[in-house]
């Protein structure tokens, strides 16, 4: 049995995770902690829903309770300021190495961590993002995961906090990966009006298979942690480029925002 916790699992990608690690191996044996009341966006009926009612923010020793003898903690939960945030993070990454045997951690970031590397809004990714794609022989060069944090908002800058703590758990030998999650939502839809969408979507079924993939060369001795990656759907026109952690930890994403977009 993998037993995992998701803290802030009852949202748009930790609803996706309760769906398909358990498709991807029954074995996942998932708890969800969120705040009370909060809205559960959960779709499939076979969703795991073993759920907690606790607000992190203001029991952090509850919130150790609940990491203790877990394999794996997938933190995604977001609240309040740039303060806030930080300090909710300090929380979940101090209650995971307070364990006798500290889980892996998965820590939501975000590809808007990294907004001083591309924009849709202006240079060659804007014209990208209004799919004017023939006015590029040869494509732009996608953007890797490799690069480091540059984070332009205090969104940006409470995700580098989390891959700052992922390093550190790191350094000390312990399992950690920020996602750079692209655009996930609860209908799995490409069609949203953000501009640039399609280009970094991801279906929940390709966030559970990272997640997964990052477990198993955990579990496997193999796994560079410490990493951020980049974590969309396998779309025609990314703007995120995947090979890293297709090379690193075989990620394999199975969905194409293309397949259903229509402008």
């Amino acid at each position: 049995m993998h037993n995992v916790l998701i803290i802030g699992g009852r949202g748009n990608i930790g609803a996706g995770l309760r769906t398909f690690l358990p498709r991807l191996d029954p074995d996942y044996h998932i708890t969800s902690v969120d705040l009370p009341g909060a809205l559960d966006k959960a779709t499939e009926s076979d969703a795991q829903c073993n759920f907690v009612d606790l607000d992190i923010s203001t029991d952090p020793e509850g919130l150790a309770a609940q990491i203790a003898d877990r394999d794996l903690v997938i933190y995604l939960a977001r609240h309040g300021n740039l303060e806030t945030m930080n300090a909710l993070t300090d929380s979940v990454f101090k209650g995971a190495l307070c364990q006798p045997k500290v889980p892996m951690v998965v820590a939501a970031s975000s590809v808007h961590a990294c907004d001083g590397a591309y924009s849709v809004h202006g240079g060659i990714w804007a014209t990208w993002a209004e799919r004017r794609f023939d006015e590029f022989d040869p494509p732009p060069e996608r953007i890797s995961s490799s690069i480091t944090a540059c984070p332009l908002d205090d969104y940006g800058r409470e995700k580098q906090h989390v891959e700052q703590w992922c390093e550190r758990l790191a350094a000390d030998g312990h399992g950690a990966i920020a996602a750079r999650w692209g655009g996930i939502n609860a209908a799995n839809d490409v069609n949203l009006t953000e501009k640039g969408y399609f280009s970094l979507w991801c279906h929940q079924e390709d966030a559970a298979r990272f997640v997964h993939a990052c477990y198993t060369t955990w579990c496997d001795g193999r796994l560079r942690s410490g990493a951020h990656y980049f974590v969309t759907s396998n779309n025609t026109y990314n703007i995120f480029d995947l090979e890293l952690p297709r090379r690193e930890i075989g990620y394999e994403p199975l969905h194409d925002a293309e397949e259903t977009y229509s402008g």
